[in-house]
């Protein structure tokens, strides 16, 4: 099993949670990460009949076979158990006693929420990073734009074929050709289990939505249009669009707000987050077509955002980077908030570096008034290197 940066939080919090929660979409690799770590837990799948019918008519029997800690995976199939695990919990208070796993994250979290406060240490588990695939280290959030890296991973794939194939274990596992798991994945997740779950209705309006969100890609998110496009009301666009982002299928990066006395655009950008499923939506069939298209860059933002998303996630920290543009069409792609500090990251395709690729970085520190502030660029190039203080990146280092 290839390792996940997840498993020390995970570990770490079930020596002082009595419930540990883990969601993210389905095949992230959720059963197979827990079943690793908890060898002592008995396994239970609710996706069996047999076991969902008798945690559903006997909840406290079902849960009392569990003396030392069981994992109860696609756990949101049985919601009467929750209330029944916070009385067990109340009584013992055992850490670690419950791992809770689920694909269908807002009913889960729904669940957790009423029953479960307090009581449970929530994560998430998203498709491999970069890092986790390829076995190496990469920088921290705070040294971006400062650090360049001490040591120097090859990846001797190109970037387009890496992007192409997206990060879903199971691809790279059972070396499946990406387009044949993704046709499946695609049908079965986004068209029934999400389908099913919101009760979509119109299913030919939805596959369009969908469809229309992943050729909006890295643009500002405008609802009215798409919605206008599929032939449904705002309101079920603003649901449908609700439903992709809980389920960890895409991101809106919202805008930050830093006050250089002009008008922000207040928009969040939408970003899928596995590059493999992107490419399959807008029917991109091979590297070699996704680098000669006209999209390329939208997807390698995709890409960047994606993994800097995991590394949030996967290290049990909650999200904290926006983009900015004001009205005038001045952009900086990601902006990490440090608190006391931003940090500026433009990201690039291609692997020439050009003067242009500077502007957003040069136009940002006359706003702030610093030229020494802590900026990268990341490009599809592989060569890392500082030019004038601004440390850029190739496409795995960052």
């Amino acid at each position: 099993m290839i390792p996940r940066k997840l498993s020390q939080s995970l570990i770490e919090n079930a020596t002082q949670y009595p419930v540990i929660s883990l969601t993210g979409p389905r095949q992230s690799g959720k059963t197979t990460l827990v079943k690793a770590l908890f060898k002592q837990h008995e396994y239970i799948s609710l996706e069996d009949p047999e076991y969902r019918d008798l945690a559903i008519e006997d909840p406290r029997g079902f849960l009392n076979q569990f003396d030392h800690g069981v994992i109860l995976d696609e756990v949101q199939r049985t919601p009467n158990l929750f209330s029944y695990i916070q009385t067990i919990t109340d009584k013992k208070d055992q850490p670690g006693q419950f791992i809770l796993t689920g694909s269908q994250n807002f009913l889960l979290l729904k669940n957790i929420q009423q029953s479960l406060a307090g009581r449970c240490a929530i994560h998430h588990l998203l498709p491999f990073s970069m890092d986790e695939l390829y076995n190496y280290t990469p920088l921290d959030f705070s040294e971006i734009g400062s650090t360049m890296p001490v040591r120097e991973h090859k990846i001797e794939k190109n970037f387009t074929d890496v992007l192409f194939s997206g990060f879903y274990p199971r691809i790279h596992d059972k070396k499946i050709a990406p387009q044949n798991w993704l046709k499946n994945y695609y049908q079965s997740y986004l068209e029934r289990d999400i389908g099913d779950i919101v009760k979509i209705g119109d299913m030919n309006a939805y596959r369009r939505f969908v469809l229309l969100c992943a050729g909006r890609n890295g643009q500002l998110l405008n609802l009215s249009s798409i919605a206008n496009d599929c032939g449904i009301t705002h309101t079920t666009a603003r649901r449908w669009i609700s439903v992709l982002e809980i389920s960890f299928l895409v991101i809106l990066l919202q805008p930050h707000f830093q006050n250089f006395n002009k008008r922000m655009v207040k928009s969040p950008k939408l970003y899928f987050l596995d590059t493999g499923l992107l490419c399959y939506l807008l029917r991109i069939r091979s590297a070699k077509a996704l680098f000669m298209h006209s999209v390329r860059g939208a997807v390698f933002e995709s890409f960047v955002i994606s993994e800097l998303y995991k590394r949030y996630l996967h290290h049990g920290i909650e999200p904290d980077f926006y983009f900015w543009r004001n009205s005038a069409g001045h952009e900086i792609d990601v902006v990490i908030d440090l608190g006391n500090r931003q940090i500026p990251i433009e990201i690039k395709s291609g692997a020439t570096i050009s003067k242009d690729y500077f502007k957003g970085i040069n136009y940002w520190k006359k706003l702030t008034g610093n030229q020494n502030i802590q900026s990268a660029i990341v490009y599809a190039g592989d060569r890392n290197m500082d030019v004038k203080g601004v440390k850029i990146y190739n496409w795995y280092h960052f």
